[in-house]
């Protein structure tokens, strides 16, 4: 903890000319886009394996046509599909959970009151006025939603919801191009979490309210950056078999 803590004061060091008191932030937002640039790789290899996937859409339906009745074989038969065509299932959730021990990190440093046998001196660097320790419910209790720092995360929770928007236009659409394909949303289940995908990055904004700043900043970047990565990189493969 103590060589990341490091870590991000050396990289506000670097920002204070450019950002002075928001230093700090700036600096979680720079090692958020850098965890991000060293992931890339993955997401695009993981957009080749689901653009992949999507063509195997076609042989996958004659499987569930041939072993209707038999949900065991038809199972089989799809794993040993996407075996041989080297195709991975799960290739989509790759880059998703090599950022999860990032965000962990940086949201146990802005949570911690102490680092080793030292103070936490991180929690009170700032971000405009709202420290990068403090939650919105802190906010709420010094000066309401619309006081110094709840001004802060009004900003913060704008950014999430245009975010969240773009992503929500996006999925729709592509959903529309599926359905009108033949593809359909489907029943039970599987329709039902088809339909509440598009309303899923909306979710954000709830985590943002209750994770602290510098954490909450890690989710805009790196949400922003998904987003732009995904309409880049998925732009023909079917919402259905978008992740991450």
């Amino acid at each position: 903890m103590s060589a990341f803590a490091g870590v991000v004061e050396h990289f506000a060091d670097l920002l204070q000319p450019l950002f002075h008191g928001s230093a700090t932030a700036a600096a979680v937002v720079l090692f958020t886009a850098l965890v991000r640039l060293l992931v890339h790789p993955l997401s695009r290899a993981a957009a080749r394996g689901q653009r992949a996937g999507a063509a195997l859409r076609p042989r996958i339906a004659e499987l569930r046509v041939r072993y209707r009745g038999d949900p065991k074989a038809f199972q089989k038969a799809v794993l040993e599909l996407h075996a041989r065509e080297r195709v991975s299932p799960l290739a989509g959730c790759l880059p998703g959970l090599l950022q999860a021990p990032a965000f962990f990190l940086l949201y146990h440093l802005f949570s911690s009151s102490s680092i080793g046998d030292d103070a936490n001196g991180l929690l009170s660097h700032r971000l405009l006025d709202a420290p990068l320790g403090g939650r919105w419910a802190d906010a709420l209790a010094h000066g309401g939603p619309f006081g110094a720092q709840g001004l802060v995360y009004v900003g913060v929770f704008a950014v999430v919801a245009a975010v969240a928007c773009f992503s929500y236009r996006r999925t729709k659409r592509a959903m529309s191009v599926s359905a009108g394909a033949g593809a359909g949303t489907g029943a039970g289940v599987a329709g039902a979490v088809s339909r509440a995908t598009p309303f899923l990055p909306f979710f954000t904004l709830v985590t943002v309210a209750v994770v602290p700043l510098a954490a909450a900043l890690y989710i805009v970047t790196s949400t922003t950056w998904s987003a732009l990565e995904r309409a880049a990189l998925y732009r023909d493969v079917p919402s259905t078999l978008v992740r991450g």
